[in-house]
């Protein structure tokens, strides 16, 4: 019990994420696993009559339950575009040119390797990088890590995120219907409606929401892009001085990290490790994804930000090093590249060679950034006692908005000069 006290907040998302995939192999590898097969194969109906979906479980999953996902990803990406890491160019060029980095050479690896034949659908797979998992696993070298190293980490994944909210709007769609996506703009103009309106009830944006989903699940695009949409009109403050953005991203925290992740894992991590064991993991497609995470993600982070640094004269978070084992770590694909590699490859057939190429990838990158940092980082507390941290609602909780005549979150100004701070050059590693 005392060892589990001494695991960090911060990493429980990231162990329970990997508790949930270790299930999904046993099941997989059961007698339960055929069982396990018919569960996500049985049909679900929501509506009555004509105005219903009808779709097998597995699409719920990834339909809508990663539609919540999105939306909390969203919520997170507006929040740091207006006052966090992304809020203005000098703090955003670097994390923004980590990630094109670790997007483009990723998928261009994985294209090498795999060929652009009938696996050239698969390039995106090893551009993710799974947020909680890789802060989870950052978190747990505890308090060595600096604050700019953690927020530089988490401003990379989140801009990787967008890119892969892009990537599945504008690659994996086969054909549009033009009505329903008039629909989709309808909806969400009106969520903006309600929010140049002074409507504060996050209830209310969560009704309007159902449509914008229904819509968008009708329209060919993506159903998961809907919740970016809908984050997208949450408003950052009410007239009490609240945030209506910040209370949604704290209710839906735990609701996302300790279920919705889980049980995404749980349908779509597991992997026969029967006869075609070998067959799966000498695959193209697995070769190909373990690649692009495992040595496209940290060399293109690392290239790439120490290029914007010489270029753009902008602050390393950290020694060369430092930034090698964070761009190790973001090459933790896990449930964004399952996503994707289940929206490129549908056929099941193919559900091997992804997930055992996720592996293959994720988890040495997992293991190569911790030693790395591990090695080199001081075994010192990086900031000292009673050094305010920049606060990181993805992972840690935090006290609500609590108005201006006690506001326990930092005003804008304030986060902006703490972030600013945190990325300026620091000879404490």
């Amino acid at each position: 019990m005392n060892a589990l006290r001494r695991i960090p907040a911060e990493s429980w998302p990231g162990i329970v994420l990997l508790l949930s995939a270790a299930a999904a192999m046993v099941i997989v590898n059961s007698p339960l696993g055929t069982a396990h097969g018919q569960v996500l194969a049985t049909e679900g109906v929501i509506g009555v009559g004509g105005a219903s979906i009808a779709m097998p479980i597995a699409y719920w999953v990834k339909n809508l339950l990663m539609a919540l996902f999105f939306f909390y990803a969203g919520i997170e990406l507006k929040r740091e575009l207006m006052e966090g890491a992304l809020a203005s160019p000098r703090k955003a060029v670097l994390p923004f040119a980590a990630a094109a980095g670790g997007m483009a050479l990723p998928a261009l690896i994985y294209l090498l390797i795999a060929g652009l034949g009938a696996y050239k659908e698969g390039w995106a797979i090893p551009a993710a990088t799974d947020i909680a998992f890789a802060l989870g696993v950052l978190a747990l070298l505890g308090p060595r890590v600096p604050a700019a190293l953690k927020a530089f980490l988490l401003a990379v994944a989140v801009v990787d995120d967008l890119g892969a909210i892009l990537i599945v709007a504008f690659v994996y769609t086969d054909t549009l219907n033009m009505a329903a996506l008039a629909y989709v703009g309808l909806f969400w103009a009106f969520m903006m409606a309600l929010n140049f309106a002074g409507v504060r009830n996050l209830g209310v944006y969560a009704l309007a929401a159902i449509p914008l989903w229904i819509a968008m699940q009708e329209s060919g695009v993506n159903p998961t892009v809907a919740g970016v949409l809908a984050a997208t009109t949450i408003p950052l403050r009410d007239k009490e001085g609240g945030s209506p953005l910040h209370d949604a991203e704290h209710g839906l925290r735990p609701f996302v990290l300790f279920a919705i992740m889980p049980v995404f894992a749980l349908a779509n991590a597991g992997a026969p490790l029967g006869g075609g064991l070998a067959e799966a993991v000498t695959h193209p497609v697995a070769l190909a994804i373990a690649g692009g995470l495992l040595i496209g993600k940290p060399i293109g982070i690392l290239v790439m930000t120490l290029i914007a640094a010489r270029v753009l004269g902008a602050p390393l978070p950290g020694r060369p090093v430092h930034v090698l084992g964070v761009g190790f770590i973001a090459g933790i694909g896990f449930t964004m590249s399952l996503f994707i590699g289940a929206l490129a490859f549908p056929d099941p057939a193919m559900a091997g060679p992804v997930r055992m190429g996720v592996y293959m990838g994720s988890l040495p990158a997992a293991l190569f950034g911790l030693l790395i940092l591990a090695a080199t980082l001081s075994k010192l507390r990086a900031d000292p006692v009673g050094t305010e941290q920049p606060e990181r609602p993805f992972i840690a909780e935090e006290p609500a908005y609590a108005g201006p005549d006690g506001p326990t979150f930092p005003s804008p100004e304030s986060m902006a000069d703490k972030a600013a701070r945190d990325f300026a050059p620091s000879d404490r590693q």
